[in-house]
């Protein structure tokens, strides 16, 4: 393993990003001066950014480098398709402590640039930190799109058909798993600890969790997508959404937002909300509410979006769209309808990231 301070922070900039070959016109100049460079003739800048700090956005018990480096770059890339727009670069700085090696660094890069690589997205700056606190993690993703072609959260209208891509409450599950899987582990530790017994606690340097069954809600904590395919099969169909956000803090508190800016109300039905059968199986194995996990669960990055009621035939047409609702006016407020017919007020119970 090699020290970070050997390389130094321009060191260690260079030897991470050395190799990054400009894929975007628009990158005039990335890596390697005091900012990078870009040229947008004739299109609207979207700028993205968000912070994640371990132990509150991430644990590194359960998801290593590579992976989280994948994870980090997404959630921005993300963000960028729910305006119905073009990721093209990128900014990453880090902050991390003295336990970390070149290598550890190495592997987010790498995940970061399969991320970007995906969506060809130029990796063109960023700053190097130490922490006292443990890894923090800060990306800027830019884009572009045409102004008339930008969609907001604000443009929702009565009558409009409410969509979501793939399926929800799989990540939450995800989450859900890996954690009782890490509380199981410390028990048998700490039990080991207290019977003073030295093969047990040497043994469980190898504890390997059972998982089978389970891939696709791991694969959705750990390893999400950003829903491009989405937004091209929409612009394919010639489907402009009126309102869209992506799912990171929970459907329903993403719903209520586009309702909020939107000054309207909206009607989802419980039967029409996708689930996966992992996700199902895990919530009734945790004896927790399928339901409430769909809605409030978060980290999905799926999108949500609404659609003029004219475009009806098209999303139906579409593969893994569901159509799970319609919005209404303002003073019927935001419904949740039960599978026996009964009406709730929705509730934002999703991700608060400041509790």
């Amino acid at each position: 393993m090699t020290e970070i301070a050997k390389l130094g922070e321009f060191g260690l900039i260079d030897h991470l990003t050395h190799d990054i070959k400009i894929k975007n016109t628009s990158t005039v100049y990335g890596v390697g001066d005091d900012c990078a460079v870009m040229h947008y003739p004739d299109k609207e800048v979207l700028v993205t950014s968000d912070m994640l700090m371990e132990g509150v956005h991430f644990d590194l018990t359960y998801i290593d480098m590579q992976h989280l480096g994948y994870k980090s770059a997404m959630v921005n890339i993300s963000d960028i398709f729910a305006m119905n727009g073009t990721p093209r670069q990128m900014i990453v700085s880090i902050a991390l402590s003295k336990r970390f090696k070149v290598e550890d660094i190495e592997a987010f890069y790498s995940g970061l640039q399969i991320a970007c690589d995906k969506w060809n997205v130029d990796i063109v700056g960023g700053d190097t930190t130490s922490s006292y606190t443990g890894l923090a993690i800060s990306i800027t993703c830019i884009g572009e799109a045409a102004r008339e072609k930008i969609v907001y959260r604000n443009g929702a209208k009565d009558t409009d058909l409410i969509c979501v891509s793939g399926d929800l409450g799989a990540a939450y599950m995800g989450l859900q798993l890996l954690e009782r899987e890490k509380s199981v582990y410390y028990q048998q530790v700490d039990e080991a600890r207290k019977k003073k017994d030295k093969e047990a606690l040497e043994q469980l340097k190898d504890f390997q969790p059972d998982f089978a069954g389970k891939e696709y809600l791991l694969q959705r904590q750990l390893k999400p997508e950003a829903r491009g395919d989405i937004i091209q099969r929409l612009r394919e169909a010639g489907v402009k959404p009126t309102a869209m956000m992506d799912i990171s803090d929970g459907l329903s508190s993403e719903l209520m937002h586009i309702c909020k800016q939107s000054h309207c109300g909206c009607r989802i039905y419980e039967k029409n909300i996708p689930i996966d059968y992992q996700t199902a199986v895990m919530a009734e194995e945790m004896n927790m509410n399928l339901t409430t996990c769909a809605l409030n669960g978060g980290e999905d990055y799926e999108l949500l979006f609404t659609v003029p009621i004219g475009d009806h035939e098209k999303i139906e047409e579409m593969d893994d769209v569901k159509l799970i609702g319609h919005i209404t006016k303002e003073e019927l407020g935001t419904i949740l309808v039960t599978r026996d017919n009964n009406e709730f007020p929705l509730k934002a119970q999703g991700w608060n990231p400041l509790q």
